[in-house]
């Protein structure tokens, strides 16, 4: 699944902070896939190979959607924040 396909609606806070999750999902996933670059998959246990290749971008989508369900780097907070406050100037 793509990171933020199905965050339903945001109109509401609890949308809205989904959205704010999925960003930062998506944003620590951009920055594992560069750390994830790094490695040579042929020294790791499984040894590489195109099917791990292949699978990497799932693996990696999946630490960080964990990642910031569980609180993340904080992204989503100050994403929430200024989504609110955005909100808030547009009814007013």
């Amino acid at each position: 699944m793509i990171i933020g396909s199905n965050i339903g609606p945001t109109n509401t806070p609890e949308g809205l902070r989904r959205a704010a999750e999925a960003f930062e999902a998506r944003s620590l996933a951009s920055l594992y896939a560069q750390a994830f670059a790094t490695v040579d998959p042929s020294k790791g246990r499984f040894g590489g190979g195109s099917a791990e290749a292949q699978w990497r971008p799932v693996l990696i989508e999946g630490i960080a959607q964990t990642h910031a369900r569980a609180g993340g780097i904080g992204l989503a907070d100050a994403v929430h924040r200024e989504m609110l406050r955005a909100q808030e100037a547009r009814v007013a």
